[in-house]
């Protein structure tokens, strides 16, 4: 182990686990004393392949023989929580660690950027990238945050008080922890998702943004205040404006959310201005400030004096600058700039709201419509090819809010347009400017939403919202350059283009990818797509901004993300970088100032590398593409023999803790986007499907298929190839990377056992077989001793939390065991096996970080 990290992370956290032990709580001693003999038990169990069930009932056997069963029940419950609060001290000792782990002036972050540049004379490519380029970073409320807020603010206080080594304080916080729920009885609505949002983006991302731009600014000699690009990082926002699969989320609750931002942005101005008015004293300048804050304030209370735009403020601000200027020598200058900059870059809007929605929700809508028109009927309407449909809708000329619609669900879909008008109305239009079309698989499914938007938001010709379709599945993305193709053949959109700057969002889905197409396939397949996108869009004079929709483990597009972005050559537009953040992987990449900039530094870094620094990067030549292509191939068929297996579904049902997702409480949308009860595979959410394998340590998603197409290729003599690639690309490295953070997490003696079940056992060997043959393989391609060696912190902050987690999998599993037993059937005991199932899943997933 790193001998820095062991020290300030791993040795610290034995030291203040043994905290637990001395809490005044009752029994609480006794749990802290019999946890590391299960522990050990689960080691020892597990090693020598006893099941899950075995293991605990040879613990109860050894240490509490006269035990009453219903007293089983609740020590195993008290065990599960004293692991919980195991787990939150040690995420708050990581946390707390991070300037020491992590080198804030090292490779990637803005440090580094500008000393290369200046070191190699590209200081002035390096500006003007910086001019045009951008990071925008979106934030999801999808579900995969299991804390809930009350240990969220209980782990940053623990982070300050060990940053301090304060033992008193962690002590005291401690007992805290011992008595606060882990578990939300009620789920959460849109709302309240938005508002736990706008916590980071008050008091994280307005401060490490601009401590960003400033430190740039600085190295380019640029005064702050005549930065050139104010959305060289832009926030974008989804809690209340994603409605795909949500019924929770309608106009009126997107409404109060884009509400909620203004308010929160105002609010960061007020406090600015207290602070700045202490400072700018000075004869003619103190009345401007005051006048600033009265007008602030009545922006965000009411009142007559309320400012219109952030326009009118930043020009208040800026008759207050030109006055320290001419009359004050310029003092205390840098502290007004730093607002100024805050105003440009986040105006009345603070973060962009984005509104998604099904493409069919569009068609259904469009169908309804249609039958209240005259000349056309639906019977006919419906009988036309999409061509036909596309021409037919594009002249159309009517006010859909006249026609009488009376249908609840068609009338909340068309006032969700109406409500993106009252929202760049109060907001500014930076507010809510873009509509993602979800399972986009046509032109027609964009001009439909644009034709609607035509109708609804359009003013005097104008259309002040970008349509971003997303491409998702392994067949869509095949076929997308093909549909974007057509749409920039029709003059009326094209016209639209031309508008917004000649630049065409394009969202891609990697989560609903490897879901369809397993890991190699839909990372490729995504390579792929976007190379054609970009082929296809500057043919037409068109940007391609590209939109990814990651996740937080390597199975959803997350993991090293940076270095993807780092790998990309010319044949990719990189324009900007758009990235979808969610649940853990915002608490716990950005979930304060110093994580929060250094991972966005990551993110401008990687972007810009080819622009200022062109011959470090790799380009795969048509012979590597051929290889990669026959290694993508290879485990897309791999993967479907998996997918297609018929035990495949009824495993994730019957055998893993997917179907209790649902009850997990920890988002508002539901689990599948279809509510019937029979569990269809293409109507599972891609959270609980990637979940559902990392609560069984099985990983599914993030490496099957990748030992299988690595050996074929092996085996027509091609390992030297792959090995070489290897080492020259990056894309393919943090691929196999990425694949093995999934492997490392990965632990198949826990379900051993289902090695054994009639039903399911040929299915866990198939399973198992990849596992090994995977690991084995991506070892003899890297040349590594072990998987992650060449991440050695990650590696042991991963082998750590598992084995704290160990035996919450035991009992997970155990449970899942004894619900399985027919015996089981109808007996009072089934409710505590189900939750202890239910409350198992909170640990394992916490120590994780980012396995949904």
């Amino acid at each position: 182990m790193n001998k820095k990290y062991q020290q300030i992370v791993s040795t610290r956290y034995h030291l203040y686990n043994s905290l637990f032990l001395k809490l005044p709580f009752k029994e609480i001693s006794k749990t802290g004393t019999l946890l590391p003999l299960l522990g050990q038990a689960c080691e020892a169990g597990f090693a020598e392949n006893q099941t899950p069930t075995d293991i605990i009932n040879g613990f109860f056997a050894a240490y509490s023989a006269d035990i009453m069963p219903e007293n089983r029940f609740k020590m195993l419950f008290q065990l599960i929580q004293y692991i919980e609060r195991q787990v939150v001290l040690f995420d708050a000792l990581e946390e707390a660690s991070f300037e020491q782990i992590h080198d804030l002036n090292g490779a990637g972050t803005m440090t580094a950027l500008l000393a290369q540049a200046a070191a190699t004379e590209a200081l002035p490519r390096l500006q003007e990238k910086l001019a045009t380029f951008s990071v925008r970073l979106v934030l999801t409320a999808h579900p995969t945050q299991f804390y809930p807020g009350s240990v969220l603010a209980i782990i940053k206080d623990l982070e300050d008080a060990a940053r301090n080594n304060d033992v008193y304080e962690i002590d005291l916080l401690l007992q805290q922890l011992a008595k606060t729920a882990f578990f939300k009885r009620e789920k959460p609505s849109p709302l309240s998702e938005a508002v736990s949002l706008c916590w980071y983006l008050e008091f994280v991302f307005y401060p490490a943004i601009a401590g960003i731009i400033e430190q740039l600014a600085e190295g380019l000699q640029i005064p702050v205040v005549d930065w050139m690009n104010p959305q060289l990082i832009h926030i974008g926002f989804w809690p209340g404006g994603d409605r795909d699969g949500n019924p929770f989320v309608t106009h009126d609750i997107t409404l109060q959310v884009a509400q909620r931002l203004r308010e929160t942005i105002l609010r960061c101005y007020h406090r600015d201005l207290r602070n700045i008015k202490r400072r700018l004293s000075f004869k003619g300048v103190d009345a401007l400030i005051a006048e600033a804050e009265q007008k602030i304030y009545q922006s965000l209370y009411g009142g007559n004096l309320a400012y219109t735009s952030a326009a009118e403020f930043e020009q208040l601000l800026l008759q207050a600058r030109q006055r320290i200027i001419n009359d004050h020598d310029g003092l205390f200058l840098d502290q007004l700039d730093r607002l100024l900059l805050n105003v440009r870059m986040f105006g009345f809007h603070f973060s962009s709201l984005d509104i998604r929605q099904d493409s069919g929700k569009h068609h259904q809508l469009w169908q309804h419509l249609i039958s209240h028109l005259e000349g056309v009927t639906l019977e006919q309407f419906d009988a036309l090819s999409d061509a036909e449909q596309l021409a037919m809708l594009l002249p159309l000329a009517f006010n859909p809010m006249e026609l009488g619609i009376d249908d609840p669900v068609m009338l909340e879909m068309l006032n969700t347009f109406l409500v993106i008008k009252d929202i760049q109305r109060n907001n500014g239009v930076e507010g809510c400017q873009r509509y993602i079309i979800s399972h986009c698989a046509s032109a027609l499914h964009v001009i439909e939403v644009f034709k609607l938007a035509q109708l609804l938001i359009a003013n005097d010709s104008s259309l002040p919202l970008d349509i971003v379709p997303l491409f998702e599945s392994i067949e869509d993305l095949s076929v997308a350059h093909h549909i974007m193709d057509t749409l920039y053949t029709i003059p009326a959109y094209r016209e639209h283009l031309a508008a917004r700057g000649n630049k065409q969002t394009i969202m891609l889905g990697f989560s609903d990818g490897t879901k369809d197409g397993g890991y190699l396939c839909a990372n490729w397949s995504i390579f792929r797509a976007k190379e054609e996108l970009t082929r296809i869009s500057r043919e037409h004079g068109v940007i391609a901004i590209f939109f990814d929709g990651r996740g937080g483990p390597p199975a959803r597009g997350g993991g090293n993300t940076h270095d993807f972005y780092a790998s990309l050559g010319d044949t990719i537009e990189n324009e900007e970088v758009q990235i979808t953040i969610q649940g853990q992987t915002i608490s716990s990449n950005y979930g304060k100032a110093e994580s929060c900039r250094y991972n966005l530094e990551q993110l401008i870094s990687a972007g810009v590398k080819s622009a200022v620094f062109p011959h470090s990067i790799h380009s795969f030549s048509a012979t590597e593409q051929q290889l990669m292509n026959k290694l993508a191939d290879a485990g897309h068929h791999s993967y479907l023999s998996l997918k297609n297996h018929p035990q495949f579904v009824p495993y994730l049902e019957k055998m893993t803790p997917l179907v209790y997702f649902a009850d997990t409480n920890i988002g508002s949308r539901p689990a599948k986007r279809n509510q019937d009860q029979t569990l269809k595979f293409e109507e599972l959410r891609a959270i609980p499907f990637v979940g559902a394998w990392a609560q069984m340590k099985q990983n599914i998603p993030g490496f099957f298929g990748v030992g299988t197409a690595i050996a074929q290729l092996a085996e027509n003599g091609q390992l030297a190839d792959l090995q070489h690639l290897y080492q020259h690309s990056l894309f393919f490295r943090t691929l196999l990377g990425n694949s093995m953070m999934s492997l490392t997490k990965t632990y198949y003696p826990a379900t051993a056992y289902i090695g054994d079940d009639p039903e399911f056992g040929e299915l866990w060997h198939k399973m198992y077989n990849e596992f090994t043959l995977s690991k084995e393989k991506i070892l003899a391609v890297s040349n590594l001793p072990a998987l992650m060696e060449d991440k050695d912190d990650i590696r042991h902050s991963i082998k750590i939390r598992e084995h704290i987690v160990l035996p919450l999998i035991a009992i997970q599993q155990y449970a899942l065991q004894q619900l399985r037993a027919d015996e089981l059937a109808g007996k009072e005991a089934e409710k505590e096996y189900r939750t202890l199932v239910l409350r198992c899943m909170f640990g394992i997933i916490n120590a994780a970080r980012n396995s949904a």
